[in-house]
């Protein structure tokens, strides 16, 4: 069976295709073709497209026509209450995922429009959303709901949590790796790229995580600002500098480290401009690790401990990022993990 993956982030698209048997292994095969797209503004779903006809048409094809692949798998960052496990995508799911867009502005509504273009490619194939909030539902009420009025939490809106499927990965990953039974094992997953997140897992099971009712609060991301006082909104708008309009833009595309630097949201790039003396780089680069510390500390506590500290994603995996590593295990001392083995776990979900 041919199964051909997409999954849109924030500041890409990666499309994978598979081929699997009739046993499902614990990790997953290398790719038969995988490709990326870096979002700007210039490109749209457009070139996600032209990226899977390739696969066919391109220069150095891979397949025969569209008709060799069997199934087509989306990540979809928000489920909301409705959806915790994959399901075949249908009008009435595609209805469901566009009615909490507004939970994910940056992702769910171009995965919905990258669902219409496979329908487009492919006709009638069995398309499966699989969602990043599903792995959270485990989380108890007292880190889920937010001391609010209760009305929000019977409206929906509590936290959720997100990076879910690379948060359930990574923890049966480390546990292979180390050789021990995943039921008992304290871990934190530490899910570092565009967008950031760290997940309390015990026994398999997400108790905690960063990111909550959007993917914007939490730790400090290459464009969105993580947790911030929720007072300064409405003392901005108050002063007239900032429009209601205006938030969601400044909050998820102009804050974290591209609005502390004002030079860039990626860490590779703000590290090379610390090299130059650039000292707003240097500032955000040390909010950064700061959160990353303080984050550690609460998932931490909420586990009682823990016994690793997992690093995934681009920022958490980058060996040009050990930097980032070692800052943030620099006190983990007193969590009782080992700095060394925090320090190489980048390397073994390699």
């Amino acid at each position: 069976m041919k199964i051909l993956v997409l999954n849109a982030g924030s500041s890409s698209h990666k499309v994978s295709l598979y081929q699997l048997g009739e046993n499902l292994p614990d990790d997953p095969p290398p790719p038969l073709w995988e490709a990326k797209i870096d979002w700007h503004d210039h490109i749209g779903v457009d070139a996600v497209e032209q990226l899977v006809t390739t696969l066919w048409r391109g220069k150095s094809p891979v397949l025969r026509s569209s008709d060799d692949i069997d199934m087509v798998g989306h990540r979809i960052v928000h489920g909301g209450r409705q959806y915790e496990e994959p399901v075949r995508i249908t009008p009435a799911v595609k209805a469901g995922i566009a009615g909490v867009s507004a939970f994910a502005p940056l992702h769910n509504r171009g995965e919905l429009e990258v669902i219409d273009v496979i329908e487009k490619l492919f006709g009638d194939i069995p398309q499966i959303a699989v969602f990043d909030t599903g792995f959270h539902r485990s989380i108890p009420p007292a880190a889920a709901v937010y001391p609010g009025p209760y009305e929000w939490f019977t409206e929906g809106i509590r936290r959720y949590g997100f990076h879910g499927i690379n948060h359930q990965y990574c923890a049966g990953r480390a546990a292979r790796l180390l050789k021990r039974d995943l039921k008992t094992l304290r871990l934190i997953t530490c899910h570092l790229g565009n967008g950031c997140s760290l997940a309390a897992i015990r026994g398999g099971h997400s108790i905690d995580t960063t990111m909550g009712f959007t993917p914007l609060e939490g730790l400090m991301m290459g464009t969105r600002s993580g947790s911030i006082d929720p007072g300064i909104l409405p003392y901005l708008l108050r002063r007239g500098r900032l429009q209601p309009e205006e938030i969601d833009d400044v909050l998820n595309r102009k804050s974290g480290l591209l609005g502390i630097s004002g030079l860039s949201s990626d860490m590779r790039d703000v590290l090379a401009a610390i090299k130059q003396g650039h000292s707003r780089a240097r500032l955000a680069f040390d909010i950064y690790v700061h959160r990353l510390q303080a984050g550690i500390g609460a998932m931490a506590a909420a586990l009682g401990g823990i016994d690793a500290l997992v690093f995934t994603a681009g920022v958490g995996e980058n060996r040009r990022n050990r930097c980032v590593r070692s800052g943030a295990v620099a006190r983990t001392s007193s969590i009782s993990c080992s700095r060394q083995r925090a320090g190489n776990t980048s390397h073994w979900l390699r």
